[in-house]
């Protein structure tokens, strides 16, 4: 870990990263050398073995750079444009865009060269932030690490499934079974699987171990109820919820969104009546559910855990990478219901109000001749666009999947997008709430 009270100023922050950065880049040049081995005896490719040379000698030239006691450093006036380019508005789209443009450009962006260099590009950017000690001091918490090594883990993974979907989708289309046709050895228990699984565990126990000797617990003071931290954060694999609790009511937030993602990715695949790409990687043959599992894992779910990570900061304001945690920071807090700006900005009225003799049914026809607008907009969300998309769009669907299951889908998937809208909304006009019922605990 980095001793951070020690240094006094950025420049003495610098120089005492040099060192471990020189280490870094080493590594990083050690693992081109690596692919450039591999692309000679494996792939027979010399053109990616030059490629990767040169990129081996260009991280081995920054490491010496960097313990000679010159970093490479990133300029401020790109870490200013970084922070103000990644506001919550554009760092949402903009992740959604990317999950686009992998799905559009696949088999160009799996090929090695392109998703090795993409690596090293991202790799020379974490040793360049690292000399900003507002990046650093995010990034290398305890609690914080292994997140940038699940991001890494996640996109290699993603990676290679989607390489071999490209690879099976290429041989399907010249009239070749895919690969998974061929594995037609079987493997024992015992001792095979049992052997793979009993080395798997050595090497993860050994991780731990050397994990816990260089990265101290993130343990903190003895709780004080005095004191309350700033931020307050939840683990990170409940991050996502405490970031949809911005948006939504408790109830919807912490009970029913996660509840109807998860259970929509797993229905997802029972709901689509496409009986090919069973037992084998493919994206051609099922185009629908790998787009909802980039939409509704890595764009819903980890996008969700990555923002409340490293983007939330005192106060639970949105910073951006390099951007000091200051405090003080005030976000905009002017939230407003949609009955609101119906009735008060849109009509030039009041809102109705309930008056507190009025009965049950009195009452109830005052809430929502108040929530009409929000009512009225879920109707057309939740009813009339499925009805509309079943007779124009997704006709071919609807009828391939029957009245029931169709309906079942399309709500799980507008929940599902119902999340990145709300979300938008609030950010651009501080909406809070499309439907709020508080008498009866309803809010939307």
């Amino acid at each position: 870990m980095i001793d951070w009270p020690h240094y006094a100023s950025e420049e003495g922050f610098v120089a005492g990263l040099a060192g471990p950065l020189g280490w870094y880049y080493l590594g990083v040049a050690a693992l081109n050398l690596g692919a450039m081995w591999y692309a000679l005896r494996r792939r027979r490719s010399r053109l990616e073995a030059v490629v990767w040379a040169l990129m081996g000698m260009a991280f081995a030239g920054l490491g010496g750079l960097a313990m000679s006691g010159h970093p490479l450093v990133l300029p401020e006036w790109l870490k200013d444009a970084c922070d103000r380019a990644l506001g919550p508005v554009t760092f949402t789209l903009g992740a959604m865009a990317g999950l686009v443009i992998f799905y559009l450009g696949r088999r160009v962006l799996v090929q090695p060269l392109v998703s090795w260099t993409a690596l090293n590009v991202s790799l020379l950017l974490m040793g360049a932030s690292m000399t900003d000690p507002d990046f650093a001091r995010t990034v290398s918490r305890p609690d914080n690490v292994p997140i940038v090594g699940m991001v890494y883990l996640l996109a290699f993974f993603t990676w290679l499934g989607t390489a071999q979907a490209v690879r099976n989708d290429e041989r399907l289309r010249r009239g070749q079974g895919p690969v998974e046709a061929g594995f037609t050895d079987k493997v024992l228990v015992w001792p095979d699987v049992v052997y793979i699984e009993l080395i798997g565990a050595i090497v993860a126990t050994v991780v731990l171990v050397v994990w816990s000797l260089l990265i101290p617990a993130p343990l903190e003071e003895p709780a004080n109820p005095a004191v309350t931290p700033n931020p307050s954060k939840a683990p990170w694999y409940f991050l996502g919820l405490q970031e949809m609790l911005l948006y939504f009511d408790p109830a919807v937030a912490g009970v029913v969104l996660p509840a109807l993602i998860i259970l929509g990715l797993m229905a997802i695949p029972y709901l689509d009546p496409n009986p090919r790409g069973s037992g084998y990687y493919t994206v051609d043959q099922r185009r629908f559910g790998w787009a909802v599992f980039l939409f509704g894992f890595l764009g819903l779910w980890i996008l969700l855990i990555l923002i409340g990570t490293f983007m939330r900061g005192p106060n639970w304001s949105f910073f951006g990478p390099y951007e000091p945690r200051d405090p003080h920071k005030i976000a905009a807090a002017t939230n407003i219901k949609l009955c609101e700006y119906f009735w008060a900005v849109w009509l030039g009225r009041g809102v109705p109000r309930v008056p507190p003799e009025s009965g049950g049914l009195q009452k109830l026809g005052i809430i929502l001749w108040r929530e009409i607008a929000g009512l009225t907009l879920t109707c057309a969300y939740f009813v009339v666009l499925p009805a509309v998309l079943a007779r124009t769009a997704l006709r071919r669907m609807r009828q391939a999947m029957g009245r029931a299951r169709y309906w079942l889908m399309i709500l799980l998937l507008l929940m599902m997008l119902m999340l990145p809208l709300k979300m938008i909304l609030n950010w651009t006009a501080h909406l809070s709430y499309i439907v709020s019922i508080p008498e009866y605990s309803f809010n939307l």
